[in-house]
C-alpha cells in the first residue's frame, strides 16, 4: 500500500493552461490521506494551477457525505467510516474499483465561459456511460439518483457507478467519480448505498465483462478528458452532487 509520498508536487503553470488536465495515477492508497491532499491541493490552488486527475484505488473504506445518515451502515463489520465534506450520502470504495478525483476550475474549462456544476456532473456521467458502452454494457442516469445504473436486462437498475463531488465557492471541485469493475460486493450490503434501502449494486464483472481494472482506469480516465474538452451542448444533469 502507498502513502501520500507518491504525490510529486503541485503544478502551477505560469502561463495559458494546458488544454487537458494533469493525469496522476496513485496505485493503492488509503482513503483518509487521499482526502487530505486533495483539501490542500485545493487549498493552495492559484489561478494558473493545472487541473488534475488522480486515478486510485483505495482499500476497503466507508466514506460519508455532507447528507449522509450514519443510520445507513447498517453493519461496518471493522471497516473505516470516514466523514467526507463531498455531496451525497454514503458510499463503498474497495479494491477492483476505479476511482478517479477530479481536481478542477469550473471558472475555466467551458469554452468561453465557466463550466456549470450540473454540466460538469453531466459530463462525469457521459464519460462512464461511453466506457461502458466500450465494453458493451448499456448504463443510465437515474432521475434524483446520482450515479449509472444498468439499463437493460435482469439487473436493470442496479447500481455500477456512483458520483459525489465538492464544489467550492470559487469554482474548485475535487472528490470524484467511482466505477467498480471487479470487486468483493458485499460491503455493498451491509450499507443503504447513497441512502436506498435495498439499492442493488453490481460490478462489470457481475455483468460477464472480465477487464484489467488499469485498463479500465486509463480508459475512463481518457474519455473523462475528452468529456471536459467537447464543446458540444448538453443538458444540465437534474441530480443534485
Amino acid at each position: 500500500m502507498t502513502g501520500l509520498s507518491i504525490f510529486p508536487p503541485y503544478t502551477h503553470m505560469s502561463a495559458t493552461r494546458p488544454a487537458t488536465p494533469l493525469i496522476r495515477e496513485l496505485g493503492r492508497a488509503d482513503y483518509e490521506p487521499t482526502f487530505a491532499t486533495m483539501r490542500a491541493f485545493t487549498d493552495a490552488r492559484t489561478p494558473d494551477t493545472q487541473d488534475e486527475l488522480w486515478i486510485v484505488e483505495h482499500p476497503p473504506v466507508y466514506t460519508l457525505g455532507l447528507g449522509a445518515d450514519r443510520a445507513h451502515v447498517l453493519a461496518p463489520h471493522d471497516i473505516p467510516v470516514v466523514q467526507t465534506d463531498r455531496g451525497g450520502e454514503v458510499t463503498y470504495h474497495g479494491p477492483g474499483q476505479v476511482v478517479i478525483y477530479l481536481l478542477m476550475d469550473l471558472r475555466r474549462n467551458k469554452p468561453g465561459g465557466k463550466l456549470y456544476a450540473r454540466q460538469f456532473v453531466a459530463k462525469i456521467e457521459q464519460a462512464v456511460i461511453e466506457v461502458l458502452a466500450a465494453y458493451n454494457l448499456a448504463g443510465e442516469r437515474v432521475a434524483g439518483a446520482p450515479g449509472i445504473y444498468i439499463a437493460q436486462g435482469p439487473r436493470k437498475g442496479a447500481k455500477i457507478a456512483a458520483l459525489g463531488l465538492k464544489v467550492r465557492g470559487n469554482g474548485c471541485t475535487y472528490h470524484g467519480v467511482s466505477l467498480n469493475v471487479a470487486m468483493d460486493l458485499a460491503p455493498f450490503t451491509w450499507i443503504n448505498p447513497c441512502g436506498y434501502s435495498g439499492l442493488a449494486t453490481v460490478d462489470m464483472r457481475t455483468m460477464g465483462v472480465e477487464a484489467p481494472l488499469a485498463d479500465v482506469q486509463q480508459a475512463l480516465a481518457q474519455e473523462l478528458v475528452r468529456q471536459l474538452a467537447s464543446t458540444e451542448a448538453e443538458e444540465p444533469a437534474t441530480n443534485n452532487l
